[in-house]
């Protein structure tokens, strides 16, 4: 019987070597045919070689995940559908946009205008277990797994350190930032769904060093003021602290680590080092205290965003990942199932999609590529747009045990859209298509967990790289593979 001793891959200087499960498989058939383990990590390596010449590998730097929390309608805002019956076509009326043929409605005028700058995936699509709630729905989106514990109401346990890791804290463990600055932050609220938060947006078994800096200002969801109000007072050196002697506390730290290794091992599970290196280059340099300062942007800019909670956070998140954080993930500024903002409408549609959410989604994000573009952050910056599901093809029914009026839409995860720009992501292209009624893909369906597939390998890292669970159990960063067409 063939064994490995060990770690499989934990040992090895590129990451990129690790072993998959997979090949784990293949060495144990394949050594009766004289595949050695060395062999195999030379074919791992010449495999690694080759994905560095697929389309966009390792093409990201940085990313922002504007996440559009509540399951936005793609039938109302960026795949509308005409010669339907009136239960399906949207109340919209439909605009033309920059690539022919293709057509928003009238809620996202100013992404209509840019569209030929990124690329559109009108097949998103999955068949949920059980329930299809928005909690079970988000875990999946950020994680690229299933949830395994569902309550009759279809709310989730919540977060817990056995939780499957989201993908910013897979990223930053694989591909640290290259500067002293915060690897990865959420804001600027959490994902929630009713009392149930934060579930899929942690670092789960991977361990605490890996979760999000998360930055929750003060203040209703939609007060307008509250990224105004942000408090980094913990990146602050209090007068009488100087990094001369938190510089000479860590050299004490080291000296007691290399004669105390016991000490070392007792605290191993609860990576100290990390926490701790990670708060002493954030204090000493500075540059998490600039980034956060909405202040220094012209007034004009932070107009062009929207001086709301969404627009404000998409433009402290451009100054994040400029500054050199690794992953921001921007959270749709109201809980999941709720009113107003909300993109959960199961009532109100018609009113609360023109006036309230569309408005801060088509100026936010918009405005966001254009000013990636323009400083030419495009090129290695990722911007994925997507919610947990999309919205029901025909309005006044329920599919998810919620309740809707005639001018609401219930979730459907089997169709919806989600957008991808920079990265070497194409410029202009419409992956997949719905059908005639924007119920299912007819061409080229892509699950969630493909997308989460495509953004690893945007950034050089595997899709299949094996990761530790907190039993110690090998799990692929995700069961799925990158989509070569959504990259030039």
């Amino acid at each position: 019987m063939f064994r490995l001793i060990g770690s499989a891959g934990k040992d090895l200087c590129d990451s990129h070597l690790s072993v998959s499960r997979r090949d784990i498989l293949k060495v144990g058939g394949s050594t009766l045919f004289g595949l050695s383990l060395a062999n195999l990590l030379k074919l791992k390596s010449a495999q690694a070689s080759e994905s560095s010449k697929a389309p966009g590998w390792n093409k990201a730097k940085r990313m922002i995940m504007v996440y559009l929390q509540g399951g936005p309608s793609h039938l109302d805002l960026w795949d509308p559908k005409e010669n339907v019956p009136d239960k399906v076509k949207s109340v919209f009326s439909n605009i033309s946009t920059k690539i022919p043929g293709i057509q928003f409605t009238e809620n996202l005028p100013r992404l209509s205008t840019i569209n030929d700058r990124f690329t559109m995936i009108r097949s998103m699509s999955y068949t949920p277990n059980g329930l299809f709630n928005h909690t079970a729905a988000i875990y999946q989106m950020m994680t690229g797994y299933t949830t395994d514990k569902v309550s009759p109401s279809g709310q989730l346990e919540p977060p817990t350190p056995k939780d499957f890791p989201n993908f910013g804290s897979n990223i930053v463990r694989l591909r640290p930032a290259d500067e002293p600055m915060l690897p990865f932050v959420t804001l600027p609220r959490p994902l929630q769904e009713s009392n149930v938060v934060g579930k899929g947006g942690y670092a789960g078994f991977l361990g605490k060093a890996y979760d999000p800096y998360t930055l929750f200002p003060d203040g209703d969801d939609l007060d307008v003021n509250k990224m105004d109000r942000i408090n980094v007072s913990d990146l602050q050196l209090r007068p009488e602290v100087f990094a001369v002697r938190l510089q000479r506390r860590a050299a004490l730290r080291d000296l007691i680590n290399a004669q105390m290794p016991i000490i070392n091992a007792a605290v191993e599970n609860q990576q100290l080092d990390e926490y701790f290196s990670q708060a002493l280059s954030l204090v000493v340099s500075g540059k998490a205290r600039e980034a956060f300062d909405l202040s220094q942007e012209p007034e004009v800019l932070r107009d062009a965003y929207g001086r709301n909670a969404f627009g404000q956070s998409c433009l402290l998140a451009r100054r994040l990942v400029d500054a050199g954080t690794r992953v921001v993930e921007v959270i749709w500024p109201k809980v999941a199932n709720s009113d107003n903002h909300s993109w959960d409408h199961h009532v109100d549609l018609s009113k609360r999609m023109k006036n309230q959410s569309a408005p801060m989604l088509d100026a936010g994000l918009t405005t966001l590529i254009e000013d990636l573009d323009q400083r030419g952050m495009l090129e290695d910056t990722l911007v994925v747009a997507v919610g947990e599901f999309g919205r029901s093809p025909e309005r006044g029914v329920s599919t998810s045990g919620n309740g809707n009026t005639d001018d609401g839409r219930d979730h459907w995860p089997y169709c919806y859209t989600a957008v991808v720009a920079g990265a070497g992501t194409k410029r202009g292209y419409v992956h997949g298509k719905s059908d005639k009624t924007a119920s299912a893909p007819i061409e080229s369906p892509l699950h969630p967990a493909q997308l989460l597939a495509s953004i690893y390998h945007s950034f050089g890292i595997d899709p299949e790289t094996i990761v530790y669970n907190h039993l110690n159990q090998p799990r692929e960063l995700v069961k799925a593979l990158a989509v070569p067409e959504l990259f030039a």
